[in-house]
């Protein structure tokens, strides 16, 4: 399985991100193969809608779950009919969030916040 986790630097060692829909980048992590791959989000530069197009970025890389600290409604909207699942993450390092998504130490996201509508900011 892809995972997708929002970071601040292209590299395993960085910290999540707090924003999804503007973080800089996307880990993409293969579960079954170990890869990793970076995605610059371009959604973040958006003046609008960047969960929205953040999450259709996830979507199109055939993401099957995202870990991230939160999660707009209008995200989650786009994901869940892709049948991506949220977890919450740690305060942690991307690699250490990988580590406990594998060992099955992650909750499902409780809380899809309305989102920051207008805001243009993390």
């Amino acid at each position: 399985m892809k995972i997708a986790i929002p970071v601040d630097y292209n590299s395993i060692e960085t910290n999540v991100c707090i924003s999804f829909g503007r973080c800089p980048y996307f880990l993409i992590y293969d579960t079954e193969t170990s890869k990793k791959t970076f995605l610059e989000n371009k959604a973040a530069a958006s003046p609008g809608g960047a969960g929205i197009k953040a999450a259709q970025i996830i979507v199109d890389a055939g993401v099957g779950a995202l870990v991230t600290p939160r999660c707009g409604k209008n995200a989650a909207d786009v994901l869940e009919p892709a049948n991506i699942k949220i977890y919450a993450s740690l305060n942690a390092s991307a690699e250490d969030n990988i580590n406990a998504f594998i060992d099955e130490k992650l909750s499902e996201l409780g809380e899809i916040h309305p989102g920051f509508h207008n805001h243009g900011g993390k």
